[in-house]
């Protein structure tokens, strides 16, 4: 029977588990898991193929059989969440301050100056009172989900929606509105792959970039939440995996196809352009992952390897053979001292690698 394993890294053993059919129908499966600082170091999120969202407390008992909250999405698709990545600067001390976005901004805006950017941002009223009363909270506690299958066949999984952890709510739908141009997602197929994102440069608004099934790549800004901020398409097959640096001005995607691509951002512009190419002899790249500090990247590919780069020059620094089956997955713990893989063949992978010199 498939079970939800929690490691304690500090004692380096299995501290417990419970079946996996406890977060979610085990007719349906868990599409995926993660956890944020911002919901605090014993809570975590799931994603199960039956349709909803859950936010989970581990205490000193294990885990409690009744999830904190609950989100019923009505989304069935393998499209993993997105939870909020803050623009962050890693320290030697082994963390990245989650809130530099905050002090490079100053510190919180006026009071009427926010209710200006409120109005002049949303068209959809009820967006613009979510977000409003808490763009600037540190706990920003939100994920991104590939939309709910709409009525019209030719919208089905096209848009991409913002769920609030706090409220079990949707806030923002991208796009707002049935799109009819030739850059709308109407025509690039299902989303696949998605990154939120806080940047420095977006004044406190969510941002998110969304991988579709035609290998294109929409950015999103929730400000103007009718038209992407820019359309690019660097893969051929369909985007699998995006996942943003820490400073949110760049990123490594993964596809179908056989490439990875280094990107980067630019704010000032809304333009998104390839930094670096790499060229894969096997096609297939599950997961993508960028160390805190932005020096290493690592990929999870189809052919049962993790491969490692330099992040900040793209050249390959090792392939690792040690999984049997296809890696779905690979991240980094926020000292950057670890990376874990996983796999198929239902093993995770712990590993050293170019750790950090303090």
């Amino acid at each position: 029977m498939p079970k939800l394993q929690v490691l304690s890294l500090s004692r380096n053993q299995l501290s417990g588990s419970v079946p996996a059919s406890v977060l979610h129908s085990a007719a349906h499966g868990i599409v995926a898991v993660a956890g944020s600082s911002s919901l605090g170091n014993n809570k975590f999120v799931s994603q199960g193929r039956d349709g909803t969202v859950k936010v989970w407390e581990l205490g000193d008992a294990g885990l409690s059989r009744i999830p904190v909250l609950t989100i019923k999405t009505n989304t069935y698709h393998f499209c993993k969440f997105s939870m909020v990545k803050k623009h962050s600067v890693w320290s030697k001390e082994g963390k990245a301050s989650e809130d530099s976005y905050r002090s490079e901004l100053g510190g919180v805006p006026d009071r009427e100056i926010l209710e200006d950017r409120r109005e002049e941002a949303y068209t959809n009223q009820s967006c613009s009172e979510s977000f409003g009363e808490n763009m600037y909270n540190e706990g920003l506690q939100y994920v991104a989900l590939s939309g709910e299958k709409s009525s019209e066949v030719v919208l089905s999984f096209l848009k991409v929606e913002i769920w609030d952890l706090k409220s079990a709510e949707k806030v923002v739908q991208l796009p707002s509105s049935n799109p009819s141009n030739s850059s709308s997602p109407c025509n690039k197929g299902m989303c696949m792959a998605l990154q939120l994102f806080l940047p420095s440069e977006s004044q406190g608004f969510l941002n998110v970039l969304a991988g579709y099934e035609d290998g294109s790549m929409l950015w999103w800004d929730v400000r103007n939440p009718g038209v992407p901020v820019t359309s690019v398409k660097f893969h051929s097959e369909p985007v699998l995996s995006v996942c943003n640096d820490g400073s949110c001005k760049g990123g490594i995607s993964g596809a179908a196809d056989d490439k990875i691509v280094m990107y980067s951002l630019d704010h000032s512009s809304g333009t998104c352009v390839v930094k670096k190419e790499i060229s894969l002899d096997r096609p297939g790249i599950s997961g993508t992952s960028i160390r805190p500090d932005g020096k290493i990247a690592a990929t999870a590919g189809w052919d049962h390897r993790l491969r490692i780069y330099n992040y900040r020059k793209g050249n390959a620094l090792a392939i690792l053979k040690y999984h049997h089956g296809t890696c779905n997955a690979v991240t980094y713990s926020s000292d950057c001292k670890l990376m874990a893989s996983a796999s198929e063949d239902t093993t995770v992978g712990l590993w050293e690698l170019y750790p950090p010199r303090i």
